[in-house]
């Protein structure tokens, strides 16, 4: 088994460069090429001292300011000219146990974010809103103006520091799906594909659960978990509680990750899937034959439902043998139950260049397209609905459109003219938007500002 796995993880990594030599046990991996790039020095640089004293007490933290604007230059569903905008304060922290315990590894993690200005582009304008929103031109946005906890949890390692235990109220991003960095400002072509289960959320939303990470080898993580199957976790009233109220069972993930250089140039390879056995409700079968197309209630239920997603990325070249400038190739996909997912597959390349140009060896050029493919259960729903309706025109306001699938693209430019401050200027095209072929191609400018304290 172990040999089949290298096999098809060895053939994947030639897939971007052949006649690539793999090498493992690699000390000097360094990812920042492939975007995991760490934040430069705050605008509030040693805070007089501040920062230091708390450094050496174990307390490490990053406080950033992001918005991202978003305007309909041209298409989409309404077409009436809007800039939207919103923004967020994001405050990550760990603090270190292990100077004052001994126990390997021990920390506390935490995060809390501030999200404002609840204005989103794409239910404004770019797509009709009488199907479910497949992509949204504002990553950051999501769940309305809220500050929220996104995790707190304790974790230590075990086994000369080879297995890795976390423990808390936790989001998935602090273990899993983490291959893909999150800089476009496209949902689609930001991080990982996992989310779209909707069985847990992105970052900023928490529920119960403790993962195991598993070094296999110094290159090689075997990771798995248990978390709470919560859809209440996404309300407000969830946003700092630590309640199992709503839960309607737990979520089983098991992920491989494998990091290593290939031809020197660094690379990060996964593959994982999680199940669920939390109540499921078909998109189009119902209980009965009566059933199910206009009584959500009536809908046919089943246990037992899965998702899987894989993602590589891997840095192509190097400038003048500078690890921190040079390009990467990234992949990710998803793959969900169609009977009860909207979303089947959701797939995304994306090309990255950190240090183009000489004068300006820090900043990022990105290029990324995202195709999703619609549960044929859920347009099937759609047209079924429409048949017992009698409503055949589409801008009847009482039709249900049809999707099918989209095509997403985007092109961005990062400036960094200081260490704390990033720029980040972009256009985005939306092929059927929504999914929808009655839906104009849409063309919409962007602008993203991040600011690290």
């Amino acid at each position: 088994m172990k040999k089949r796995l290298s096999l098809r993880i060895t053939f994947l990594a030639a897939l971007f460069i052949p006649g690539a030599q793999l090498h493992a046990g690699n000390s000097e991996w360094n990812g920042i090429v492939l975007g995991f790039e760490p934040p430069g020095a705050g605008l509030a640089g040693d805070m007089a001292g501040i920062r230091p004293l708390l450094q050496e007490l174990g307390f490490n933290y990053n406080l950033n300011y992001l918005n991202e604007f978003a305007y309909n230059v041209a298409g989409g569903y309404d077409r009436r000219e809007h800039l939207a905008y919103i923004d967020q304060f994001a405050l990550t922290f760990v603090q270190d146990l292990e100077q004052f315990t001994g126990i390997p590894d021990a920390k506390i993690e935490g995060n809390i974010v501030n999200r404002n200005h609840d204005d989103n582009l794409t239910t404004r304008r770019i797509q009709d809103m009488r199907v479910n929103m497949v992509d949204s031109a504002q990553e950051s946005h999501g769940t309305g103006s809220v500050t929220r906890l996104g995790w707190l949890t304790f974790s230590r390692s075990f086994d000369d520091r080879r297995l890795q235990w976390r423990i808390g109220m936790m989001n998935k991003v602090q273990t899993f799906d983490q291959t893909t960095p999150c800089d476009f400002q496209l949902l689609t072509l930001c991080g990982g594909k996992s989310a779209n289960s909707f069985f847990w959320s992105n970052w900023n939303i928490h529920t119960w659960g403790t993962t195991l990470d598993y070094k296999i080898t110094p290159d090689v993580t075997f990771k798995t978990g248990i978390f709470e199957q919560n859809p209440r976790a996404t309300e407000r009233s969830h946003a700092w509680s630590g309640s199992t109220k709503g839960s309607k069972g737990f979520i089983l993930p098991i992920e491989l990750e494998w990091k290593t250089t290939i031809n020197a140039l660094p690379g990060i390879y996964s593959v994982g899937t999680q199940f669920t056995n939390a109540v499921q409700y078909d998109l189009y079968s119902g209980k009965s034959k009566k059933e199910g197309l206009t009584d959500p209630e009536g809908y046919k239920p089943y246990n037992r439902t899965w998702f899987m997603w894989a993602s590589a990325n891997q840095q192509i070249t190097r400038k003048e043998n500078d690890a921190s400038r040079g390009m990467s190739l990234g992949w990710n996909i998803g793959v969900s139950d169609r009977r009860s997912n909207f979303l089947h597959l959701v797939t995304a390349a994306s090309l990255r260049y950190r240090g183009l140009f000489d004068a300006r060896p820090e900043d990022w050029i990105g290029l990324g397209v995202s195709y999703t493919d619609i549960s044929h259960h859920y347009s099937r729903n759609q047209r079924a609905k429409n048949v017992l309706s009698g409503i055949n025109e589409y801008s009847h306001a009482f039709y249900h459109p049809i999707p099918g699938h989209a095509v997403n693209a985007e092109l961005y430019y990062r400036f960094r003219p200081v260490s704390w401050l990033e720029l980040q200027p972009g256009i985005q095209y939306w092929h059927r938007p929504g999914g929808l072929r009655e839906t104009q191609d849409a063309w919409v400018g962007e602008f993203k500002t991040s600011v690290t304290f």
